[in-house]
């Protein structure tokens, strides 16, 4: 399968404190990754490269086939194309959200692509209706639920039918009913060809949404593996604090 992303020897450091320490994976096309890991393990971060928002202080990252560094993104040919290949869902929705009505949202990056007018409006019309956000279409995205935020952002980057999706802890903050839904929209990705990268710490909902997991620890790749075999070595995860200590019996 082509690779997707290569990295090799990848580290990182918000000042003085390490983040990333020699990270070397490769991420096939088409496949569904979680990348699990406590707080502080280095998943936000190593999705931030993976989106080219952070650039590591070692080692390289590539992507498609070609090197992933300010410099490449400083061409605006290069970040436009890489940009249209990649979408990311942040953390918090907040901070992805900023247009006046739901329906401004979605259509927002589709305005950028320079597409015809009837066509924005067409796709936005159909993404309202599948990810259930018909009846919210002419509400302010910061008036929402957090669950709702959430679908709006992952409908917002999905609208563009990116090659490869990031999701930062997408169930964080939300309640079981708002989790569920996000859960399920992720599910509903498995056939569609797409590359879904999704850092979490969700144990529960890992087979929903992953083939492939990858376990970080400190700054360092623990583990990789089918999702079914890191979830069946418990001795990993009690390592890798992905398990509290009454679940180990």
């Amino acid at each position: 399968m082509t690779a997707v992303f290569d990295l090799a020897d990848v580290r990182y450091a918000y000042r003085d404190t390490p983040a990333l320490n020699g990270v070397s994976l490769t991420i096939e096309a088409g496949r569904r990754v979680a990348l699990l890991g406590a707080n502080g393990s280095g998943k936000s971060t190593l999705l931030r490269l993976l989106d080219g928002l952070y650039f590591p202080g070692g080692g390289t990252v590539t992507a498609f086939g070609a090197p992933l560094t300010a410099q490449s993104l400083a061409d605006q040919a290069q970040a436009f194309a890489f940009r249209r290949r990649v979408g990311y869902v942040f953390q918090n929705a907040d901070v992805q959200l900023f247009n006046p009505t739901v329906f401004d949202e979605l259509a927002f990056g589709l305005l950028q692509l320079g597409l015809p007018r009837a066509e924005i409006r067409a796709r936005v019309e159909a993404a309202l209706e599948a990810f259930g956000l018909a009846p919210l279409r002419d509400r302010a995205p910061h008036r929402l639920s957090g669950g709702e935020k959430k679908r709006v952002a992952l409908a917002s980057v999905l609208i563009l039918d990116p090659e490869v999706l990031l999701m930062d802890e997408p169930t964080a903050a939300l309640d079981p009913r708002g989790a569920g839904e996000i859960i399920g929209m992720l599910s509903a990705l498995r056939d569609s060809g797409r590359t879904v990268i999704t850092a979490t710490h969700d144990l529960d909902s890992l087979p929903e949404i992953a083939d492939l997991a990858v376990v970080l620890q400190a700054g360092r790749v623990a583990a990789v593996g089918p999702v079914e075999d890191i979830l069946a070595d418990r001795d990993l995860l009690a390592r890798t604090r992905l398990l509290m200590p009454h679940r180990l019996g």
